[in-house]
């Protein structure tokens, strides 16, 4: 008995019908309404981040328009029909994926163009799916656009990209734009959690928000550290193991580090900032991630804990506790420190010794006045050692009236 090949989990778990796109509802209905009504433009051009879904979406459009297997009004890919499955296996006559990266100069687009005039064989349309279509000379744009502009009924553009602005205008006004969307954290925690019970993985709620933090919006990097996470921990996902596997700094020291700002503690915060350079983390990485902590705090003292979406519920009840010693104007000060000094460390000699001067200077925020109240101050005191209130400036004697001369 042989084992069935290893897939990663992004490929096993790729969305097959528009219905399974995650976080992208308004492109699906889009695409659902326009094959339902019979309305399908000749070009459709995905743009977004990379990993939120384009070329899925691609590939789901071209599976449905040529599904035979379909009924009534249904639009979604049957993934039965010969269509369907001769795509699934990599056999279609209909459907072309072409990588635009590899296949960007004006040659390739005249053998496209020979191409298109070929009816379908074993479907209804020829899809073309293009991706990374910014990669494209000019030449190629320009080779492309006549046909684009008055393809054959038989032929399908679907462009994707990451760089719009790189798109030609010319290309651009000749075909349907959608826009993909980052996907929330918490949409890709909930993905997660069902591949987990699919898998028969346990994991806890702060793993599980570890790895879709770490993809930062884009559900395939995400997946891609999720297997990473499964050959660390087996079938058991421990977020101390992930944490310190994935190099992220564990968000105790965080709240480690705010709290030695409001006990104004200078060296513990800066032994802190030692041990952490220590242990092998970029310090302007724990300064960042110091930020992004902050800005937890300021969210929970402004809107309540449950605006904090992007974190687990156990995560939220600690900053409710932690945000007690801050008031929001500190919270704001500590913020522009950061940003300040974040935006001097490229061009820093020592990044090392810029970010301590930066946690030092936090712990005494405290102990800076604003520079009008310290000018006012200086006034009053030297007012109290003259014992009197400022005299005014003498004035200017008024003039005298003018005598009229004797006859």
């Amino acid at each position: 008995m042989t084992k069935s090949q290893y897939l990663v989990t992004a490929r096993k778990y790729r969305p097959q019908r528009f219905g399974d796109l995650v976080a992208q509802a308004h492109v699906a209905q889009a695409l659902i309404n326009a094959l339902r009504l019979e309305r399908v433009a000749h070009a459709y051009l995905f743009t977004g981040p990379r990993g939120v879904g384009k070329t899925t979406a691609a590939r789901i459009l071209a599976k449905a328009i040529n599904c035979t297997g379909n009924q009534n009004d249904e639009v979604e890919p049957c993934l039965k029909c010969p269509s369907c499955e001769d795509f699934e296996t990599q056999r279609s006559l209909s459907i072309f994926e072409i990588d635009a990266a590899s296949n960007n100069k004006v040659e390739d687009i005249r053998d496209l163009r020979e191409n298109v005039r070929i009816l379908p064989q074993g479907g209804r349309r020829k899809v073309y799916i293009i991706d990374e279509v910014h990669m494209l000379s000019n030449a190629a744009f320009n080779a492309l656009l006549k046909t684009l502009e008055e393809p054959p009924p038989h032929v399908l553009f679907i462009f994707a990209t990451t760089e719009p602005h790189k798109v030609l205008p010319t290309i651009l006004s000749r075909c349907q734009r959608f826009d993909f969307r980052r996907i929330p954290t918490n949409e890709i925690v909930r993905h997660l959690t069902t591949i987990c019970k699919s898998e028969e993985i346990t994991a806890d709620e702060d793993s599980l928000h570890l790895i879709a933090n770490k993809g930062d919006g884009a559900l395939r990097d995400a997946l891609s550290v999720f297997d990473q996470a499964v050959a660390l921990c087996g079938s058991n996902l421990n977020y101390s193991t992930l944490a310190d596997a994935l190099r992220v700094v564990d968000v105790d020291l965080y709240f480690e580090a705010t709290r030695h700002i409001t006990e104004q503690k200078t060296g513990a915060i800066l032994s802190l900032a030692e041990q952490i350079i220590s242990d092998g983390y970029d310090i302007r990485e724990f300064l960042g991630g110091l930020a992004e902590h902050v800005r937890n705090l300021l969210i929970t003292i402004t809107l309540g804990e449950n605006a904090l979406v992007d974190i687990s519920k156990n995560l939220r009840g600690r900053y409710t506790e932690a945000v007690k010693g801050f008031t929001e104007t500190t919270l704001l000060r500590l913020l522009m420190v950061i940003d300040e000094t974040q935006a001097r460390l490229p061009v820093s000699t020592s990044p090392r010794l810029a970010v301590e001067l930066a946690l030092a200077k936090m712990t005494h925020l405290g102990e800076s006045v604003d520079l009008s109240e310290a000018l006012e101050q200086i006034r009053r005191l030297e007012y109290a050692g003259r014992g009197s209130q400022p005299t005014r400036a003498p004035q200017a004697p008024a003039p005298l009236p003018t005598q009229p001369a004797p006859a």
